[in-house]
C-alpha cells in the first residue's frame, strides 16, 4: 500500500533516536503527535514497528527491517536536497533586454565569472518583463520603468543618448537641422524618441524613417555600416564608438535618461550570488 513521505520522516527521526521526545523535539512536533504518526504507520502497514516500554521504545524486528531502507532513501534525500541547495546558491537565471544583454552584458561576462569562479549563469533575453510569479528567473534587467510589485528595483545610471553615425556621414553635420537631411534609422522600441529628440533641440520632426528596427543592437549596427543616423544610447554603442566605427557629431545634443533597472524578487534580496552580482554590475557602471 502507499505511504505518505510525513510518517516515514517521523518514523526515520525516531529510530535514529530511539525516543520519541527527541524526534518531536527534532520536527517540532509533540510526543503525542510523533506516537499518533507512528501507530498510524503501524496500523497501515499492520504490524508493529516498535517495542515500548514506560522509560524507552526499542525497534521491533520489522522495525529495523524497515529502518535499513527508509535510512538509507533519506540519506539520498538529504544528499539531494543538499546538492540542488549548494546549486542554487551559485546559479542565477538571469533575464535581461535583447540590446542590453548583447551590446553590453555578455561581453564583460567573463570577467565576472572569472572573479566569481564556481559561480553559472544562465540569460534569457526579451522584451517582455518578468514577473517572478512561476520562478524562471531570479533576477530582470529591464528597460523601461519596473513594475510595481514586492521587487527591489536598482536604476542602473544615467545614459547618454545622442545622434550616432560614421565618420563619413558625420562630416557633413554641423547642427541639428543637418541631421534632418540624411536618412535616419528609427529603433521602434526606444524610449528617447527621435520626435522628443527633435523638439528639444528645435527642428521639426521628421514625417518618416529611411529605415525602423525594433531592437537597438540592429539601429546600431545598421548605423555602423554607414547607412544612416541613428538616436541612440552611448552605453549600449560603447564598443562601436571605441572602434571608430561610429562617432557623436552633436555631443552638445545629448537626452539624458536613466533607462535600465536591474529588478529582483525581495525575497532573493540576500541571496549570495545576487548580491555578487548586483554589485559587479554597479562596479562595471560606475565611471573609472
Amino acid at each position: 500500500m502507499p505511504i505518505a513521505l510525513q510518517p516515514l520522516s517521523v518514523f526515520e527521526a525516531a529510530a535514529r533516536h530511539g525516543s520519541f521526545r527527541l524526534a518531536a523535539d527534532e520536527l517540532g512536533l509533540t510526543p503525542s503527535a510523533v506516537s499518533h504518526a507512528i501507530t498510524k504507520l503501524e496500523n497501515g502497514l499492520g504490524t508493529r514497528l516498535f517495542d515500548r516500554s514506560q522509560r524507552q521504545v526499542r525497534l521491533s524486528a520489522d522495525g529495523e527491517a524497515l529502518y535499513r531502507h527508509v535510512a538509507a532513501g533519506f540519506v539520498e534525500i538529504r544528499r539531494g536536497l543538499e546538492e540542488v541547495s549548494a546549486r542554487r546558491a551559485r546559479f542565477l537565471r538571469l533575464h535581461a533586454a535583447p540590446s542590453f544583454a548583447a551590446l553590453w552584458l555578455t561581453p564583460r561576462l567573463p570577467a565576472f565569472l572569472e572573479s566569481h569562479p564556481g559561480m553559472d549563469i544562465r540569460i534569457t533575453a526579451s522584451t517582455d518583463y518578468s514577473r517572478f510569479t512561476a520562478d524562471e528567473v531570479d533576477a530582470d534587467i529591464v528597460n523601461g520603468p519596473p513594475l510595481p510589485g514586492p521587487v527591489k528595483a536598482i536604476p542602473l545610471g544615467e545614459e547618454e543618448v545622442t545622434v550616432l553615425c560614421s565618420p563619413a556621414l558625420a562630416a557633413s553635420i554641423t547642427c541639428a537641422a543637418d541631421v534632418m537631411a540624411l536618412p535616419l534609422i528609427n529603433g521602434d522600441r526606444n524610449r528617447v524618441t527621435w520626435t522628443r529628440w527633435c523638439e528639444q533641440h528645435g527642428v521639426a520632426p521628421p514625417a518618416s524613417y529611411a529605415m525602423r528596427f525594433d531592437r537597438s543592437f540592429m539601429v546600431i549596427a545598421t548605423a555602423a555600416n554607414g547607412l544612416g543616423v541613428a538616436l541612440e544610447s552611448t552605453r549600449l554603442a560603447q564598443r562601436e564608438l571605441a572602434d571608430g566605427k561610429l562617432v557623436t557629431p552633436l555631443p552638445q545634443c545629448t537626452i539624458r535618461e536613466t533607462l535600465h533597472s536591474l529588478v529582483y524578487p525581495l525575497i532573493h534580496a540576500d541571496r549570495p550570488i545576487i548580491r555578487a552580482f548586483e554589485t559587479w554590475l554597479l562596479g562595471e557602471l560606475t565611471p573609472a
